[in-house]
Parts: C-alpha cells; sequence; structure tokens
C-alpha cells in the first residue's frame, strides 16, 4: 500500500460445505491493540459515508456482504506519504481482506456493489463521539464513482 501505516491483509476463508467461515482478527495477529467494541456499518448503493479521522483509535475493517470502496487521505505531518490518496475495494467474495488503519488518516467510504454493502470494524475501545474528527465530503477532493 502506498500510505504509511495502513497494512491490508489477506483473511483466511474455510469453504465448509453448510457454509464457509471467514477469519477476521486474532489477538495474536501484529495488528491486534485490544478489544473495545466490534460494530457493522451498512452502505447503500450510491451512497459514500466520510470524511472521518480518528485521534487514538486503529481501526480494524473487514468486508462482511457486498463490495466496499475504501479512500484513505494522508495530511499528517511528517508522514512519507503526505497529501497522498490510496483507494481499496473489498468485498467478501473477491478481495477478502482486513483493512487496518492507524489514527489520523481521513477515511471515506462507499458501496461499489449492487446491493447495500455491510462492513465489520473491531476497534480497541468502546465508542467516543470525541474521539474523531468529522469533515464534509466537498472538503477533501476526490473522486469517488
Amino acid at each position: 500500500l502506498m500510505i504509511e501505516g495502513v497494512i491490508l491483509a489477506p483473511l483466511k476463508r474455510i469453504s465448509v460445505t453448510k457454509g464457509d467461515i471467514f477469519y477476521a482478527l486474532k489477538s495474536s495477529d501484529a495488528v491486534y491493540s485490544g478489544f473495545g467494541e466490534a460494530y457493522f456499518s451498512e452502505i447503500h448503493p450510491k451512497e459514500i459515508k466520510g470524511w472521518k479521522r480518528h485521534k487514538r483509535m486503529t481501526l480494524n475493517i473487514i468486508p462482511v456482504n457486498g463490495a466496499i470502496g475504501f479512500v484513505l487521505y494522508d495530511n499528517r505531518p511528517g508522514s512519507s506519504t503526505y497529501g497522498e490518496f490510496e483507494h481499496i475495494v473489498l468485498s467478501r467474495n473477491n478481495n477478502y481482506q482486513r483493512l487496518t488503519v492507524p489514527p489520523g488518516l481521513w477515511m471515506a467510504f462507499y458501496c461499489a456493489s449492487n446491493d447495500t454493502a455491510m462492513l465489520m470494524d473491531i476497534i480497541p475501545e468502546p465508542h467516543d463521539p470525541d474521539e474523531a474528527d468529522r469533515l464534509d465530503l466537498s472538503a477533501i477532493k476526490y473522486d469517488f464513482i
């Protein structure tokens, strides 16, 4: 990946006759930074959520259903990738990976499939609305779709 500190990790999928098993995150994974909560977020076709930047938290995002496009923007002073964008599309069927996003990066995401998509995020602390900054989509110029 281009953005400093971002990790994209292929995840194990075990095919089982009655329904597959999809791995997400283990406490022995290098990116594991503790457990605060896990939540799911849906995104409807042609919709975009963002921009959001976490101050302390590392995100561990896993695609659950559909395809989701993620756009990361680095405006961290002193970062080797300052001013750079990264675009990643994840899905359970075509690109099943965990996206680990360190604090300080702006992120937005959109539905890249024809049906509602869903992600799971595993974070190291319970949700705190004051822990993140938000911007209107027009604040950071990017052509999403």
